[in-house]
Formats: C-alpha cells, sequence, structure tokens
C-alpha cells in the first residue's frame, strides 16, 4: 500500500466547552477518492476545516507528504498542493470562465511588480502560458466552449465544475471538495461523478465530503463515517454500507438498499 499523502492523526477541537470532533484519524493516499460522511453535525465540515489550515485543532496534527502543516495557513498549504472547493460557490460572476481559472494559476506565476509594471517579455509570455493552461483545464471539466462567457451567465452545474477547474489550476496534490454535487440534478451530478473518478486517476487524492449516497458509493475507494464528531466507521463502500452501526446511525435501511444498488 502507497505512502498517504494526507494524513489527519487523532484530531480533536472544541467550541464553547462542545466536543465537536474527538480523536479522528485518517489517511489518504494518490489516485484515491476518499469520501467523508455522516449525518448533519457529525463534524464533517469541521475536519475539513482543520484540514484545510481555517481551524486549528485542540489535540492531534495534519500531515501533508509526510510533513507536519497542522499550523500553517490556507494559502501556505495551497502552495505545498493541497486545495479546497466550497459548498457555496466561490466564483467570481463577473469575469470570464477563462479568468476564473486563470485565477487559480497565481501560485506559479512570478509576482513581482516591476516586470508586471514594465510589461516585460517574461510576464507576457507567463500570461499567455497561464491563459492555455486555463483553456487545457476548461476543456478537461467540459467548459471549453464557455471559456469567454461571464461566469455569471453560466448554470449551476457548469459553475460546480468551474470551481473544480479553478481548483485544479494550482496543479494540487490533494483536492478537497466539499459538497461538490449538492444542489444538483442528476445529470450534473453524474458529469460531476466521472470529473472526479478522472482526478483521481490522474494521481491526485480527492478527499469528498459529499451527502449524495449514491454518487459516494460509486466513485469512493475509502469512507469515514463520522458521528457526533467521532469515528463510526471506516472502510471499503461495501464494508461501510453493511455495517449495522453506519446503518442505524446514518445510511437507514432504504438508504443502504439504495447505496447497495450502485455496487
Amino acid at each position: 500500500m502507497s505512502t498517504p499523502i494526507l494524513e489527519a492523526r487523532g484530531v480533536g477541537i472544541s467550541f464553547g466547552g462542545v466536543r465537536a470532533l474527538d480523536d479522528v484519524s485518517f489517511a489518504a493516499r494518490a489516485g484515491e477518492v476518499f469520501s467523508i460522511i455522516g449525518p448533519n453535525g457529525a463534524g464533517k465540515t469541521t475536519l475539513f476545516n482543520i484540514v484545510s489550515g481555517l481551524y486549528r485543532p485542540d489535540s492531534g496534527k495534519v500531515l501533508l507528504a509526510g510533513e507536519d502543516v497542522t499550523a500553517l495557513p490556507p494559502h501556505l498549504l495551497a502552495a505545498r498542493g493541497l486545495c479546497r472547493t466550497f459548498q457555496n460557490l466561490q466564483i467570481f460572476f463577473r469575469m470570464t470562465a477563462l479568468e476564473n481559472v486563470m485565477v487559480g494559476r497565481h501560485l506559479h506565476e512570478e509576482r513581482d511588480l516591476i516586470p508586471a509594471l514594465l510589461r516585460l517579455p517574461s510576464v507576457l509570455r507567463q500570461n499567455r502560458a497561464t491563459r492555455a493552461r486555463a483553456r487545457d483545464l476548461l476543456a478537461f471539466v467540459g467548459l471549453e466552449k464557455r471559456a469567454d462567457d461571464p461566469a455569471g451567465a453560466l448554470p449551476y452545474g457548469a459553475l460546480k465544475r468551474l470551481e473544480i477547474a479553478r481548483a485544479l489550476a494550482a496543479e494540487p496534490k490533494v483536492l478537497l471538495l466539499d459538497e461538490p454535487a449538492a444542489g444538483c440534478n442528476a445529470v450534473e451530478t453524474e458529469e460531476i461523478d466521472r470529473l472526479i473518478v478522472t482526478i483521481a486517476e490522474r494521481g491526485a487524492a480527492v478527499v469528498l465530503v459529499e451527502h449524495d449516497m449514491k454518487l459516494v458509493m460509486r466513485i469512493s475507494t475509502h469512507i469515514l463515517v463520522l458521528n457526533h464528531g467521532r469515528m463510526l466507521a471506516e472502510g471499503t463502500p461495501a464494508e461501510v454500507r453493511a455495517n449495522p452501526e453506519v446503518v442505524a446511525a446514518y445510511l437507514g435501511r432504504h438508504a443502504a438498499e439504495a447505496a447497495h444498488a450502485t455496487g
């Protein structure tokens, strides 16, 4: 088994005396879709916020490629290869789709002020390279024909894919997706489903929080189930959907049967 690219070890955090997460651990590997599921209030988003540097845990640590990154803020984590999308769209609606993706390349650009002000040839070459890479990523997510359209004119499902393209522009080793299919119809969900699988196949570790159990069971390599801030179960989709504690606490019999039908 390959070495984990992202690990949480014994992570815990409290808010106002309430233990939101308690001794939670997981390990995600390159080329894997690792999903985190659980009922509302289970601690999924809190765990994402810790891993992505928005929160600092009271206990435990986060490792990226074997390095302790627990205290690092999001922008430094992004520079080290960990990027995240959010459940609520974070799109620049007045910019074009292409410009939105170009923004995601800023970590890979020289940002010296003087060459930029003078528009030196090196800056122009960099801008052309950034634009070309952004077009490639739009093609990858199926939006190449909408490159020059204002983002605000795109349908909801396309905006979800645009966010993923922008995150990919940073060339992440680990991509955290917070409910990427939330609010999407069946066709849009299937498009995102295929996109996530392809991203993992290309070598990134995809760590996913998602309520759509059919999607989770279809595409996940490994699943962590949280309940009341603690680890309830962990394993393959087949192991998780057969776990009676998971069925009782979260899936329920009918949901488990639906999830099983995807296997």
